[in-house]
């Protein structure tokens, strides 16, 4: 039997030499199981769910400071709330623990109350968002209203601790950011300082100021043209007046005394060509060359002298010019005041040129240090605005925090009494040894059968004689216990295992 391989129809014909035994077993121990919990202390469970409330204001208006999921959140509430300088205040006041109080520290007591505490996170919603909508807390003691008292105020901790994180974390960030918008404020000012004297200092050097410059070196030189032109017809008219008033004095003058001062040059001119045609052909001691130069001194003579009177009678006689001499002489005047004029203005014209052509030329190297300034100055100033705006968020989400507007626990469910111990379960316990003896009972039956040698099939005859069957037998019952109601009846089997057994 041990070494022949077992058929479903073995195990069956186990099951039915043996099911006696198998549920004698398992009913002792279903009632073994039962009676040890019954010997077992009865533990308590109060159960209670709180609920996490989303803001009242949408946060597209108000963006909450707090954005790390409960999850998270909840794991480091429960560490804080159920820490020993939370849950001993909550021992001795309520007295939990009485029997062990006097012979276990503290800590013990602590660590046994964090065991009857369970913190327990909802399933998220159906829809695929990550968020939490509360969690479970259970508490088990072996008390039923010490376990509600203590599950009520477990969930109250969380609900103050949620808020006192909440508005903490609000505090700090304000103040974060009070002290950061106060450094962006320093560093704004000493940009827009800096910014400022760098304006002053190259005031009309300045890029904004480049096309303006441009367009006022353009109206200067056309202005300068003007000028020009102006100060060339000035000259020119100037010029012409002169050689009138030079022509019509000339020859009042002459009518005056009678010398033409034009006809002694135009003699002296004619001398001296003489002069030079004789010098050309004869030494100076030749008397053509001595005669010749004798005439023209003696012609400069009557000219010094002609011009000499020609002074005193201008001397004499200016009064008695005629008027429009006197006019010609006051637009030489006009000409000479206007040709100053007009120089002036055309100097302080080229100057003005040479200072904006100068602009012009530094305008690249200042454009280059006002772009550094501007660009520093731009970045201090986004970074101010932006703390701003954070600070204004900052303040309004601790307004909400304070007025308890924003995320909040709420309990849903109180803190129940219950009604029945969670533990021990004296129905599970009483299946649990039902189990335990029906496999204790099974294995002894196994036992039993590979601990007996009885041929009862003829595999068994044909495994142990390792001889092939040729006929079987028929049963023969007796009378006696064919009469007899109270016999198990046997199973079918040949004579040869009959006699083989007895």
């Amino acid at each position: 039997m041990i070494q022949r391989e077992w058929t479903p129809e073995d195990y069956i014909a186990m099951l039915r030499r043996y099911w006696f035994v198998i549920i004698v077993l398992a009913g002792v121990g279903a009632g073994i199981a039962y009676g040890y919990s019954r010997t077992l202390p009865n533990r308590y469970t109060s159960h209670t769910s709180v609920l996490v409330e989303q803001p009242t204001v949408p946060t597209d208006f108000v963006r909450p400071i707090v954005t790390t999921e409960i999850s998270e959140r909840l794991i480091s509430m429960q560490q804080q709330v159920l820490s020993q300088p939370r849950l001993e205040p909550l021992i001795q006041q309520l007295g939990l623990f009485p029997e062990d109080s006097n012979r276990l520290p503290m800590q013990a007591l602590v660590a046994r109350l964090q065991s009857a505490i369970t913190v327990i996170p909802m399933r998220p919603a159906d829809d695929g968002s990550p968020h939490v909508p509360g969690f479970y807390i259970d508490v088990t003691l072996g008390d039923a209203q010490t376990a509600q008292t203590v599950c009520a105020t477990v969930a109250s901790m969380f609900i103050a601790e949620n808020l006192r994180v909440r508005e903490e974390h609000s505090a700090d960030t304000t103040e974060f950011l009070d002290q950061q918008l106060s450094d962006s404020k320093a560093k704004l000012d000493q940009q827009d300082a800096k910014l400022a004297a760098f304006k002053s200092q190259h005031i009309g050097f300045l890029p904004d100021e480049e096309q303006a410059n441009l367009n006022m070196l353009s109206n200067l030189t056309s202005q300068l043209d003007a000028t020009t032109q102006a100060l060339s017809r000035a000259q020119q008219d100037k010029s012409t007046a002169e050689a009138n008033l030079t022509q019509q004095l000339a020859a009042w003058r002459a009518s005056q005394t009678g010398h033409n001062p034009d006809t002694y040059e135009e003699q002296l001119a004619v001398l001296q060509t003489q002069l030079a045609d004789l010098q050309g052909r004869y030494t100076d001691s030749h008397p053509d060359v001595i005669k010749t130069k004798i005439q023209i001194e003696a012609l400069k003579k009557k000219i010094v002298e002609s011009e000499e009177q020609n002074r005193a009678l201008s001397a004499d006689q200016s009064s008695t010019e005629p008027s429009q001499f006197k006019q010609l002489r006051a637009q030489i005047v006009s000409y000479d005041q206007s040709i100053a004029e007009r120089t002036a203005q055309q100097a302080k014209i080229q100057e003005q040129i040479k200072s904006y052509q100068a602009r012009i030329q530094s305008s690249p190297n200042i454009e280059q240090e006002y772009k550094e300034l501007t660009r520093d100055y731009q970045t201090a100033l986004d970074i101010y605005n932006d703390l701003m705006r954070k600070r204004s968020q900052s303040t309004m989400a601790a307004d909400l925090e304070h007025h308890q507007e924003a995320e909040q626990f709420r309990v849903l469910d109180p803190a129940n009494l219950p009604g029945a111990p969670s533990y021990p379960n004296r129905p599970y316990f009483a299946l649990g040894g039902l189990g335990g003896g029906m496999a204790l009972g099974l294995g002894l039956a196994f036992y039993l059968e590979l601990r007996d040698t009885t041929l009862r099939t003829e595999k068994d005859v044909e495994h142990s004689l390792e001889l092939p069957v040729l006929a079987m037998v028929p049963v023969v019952k007796s009378m006696r216990v064919s009469k007899t109601k109270s016999f198990r009846r046997e199973p079918a089997r040949s004579d040869m295992q009959w006699s083989l057994k007895n």
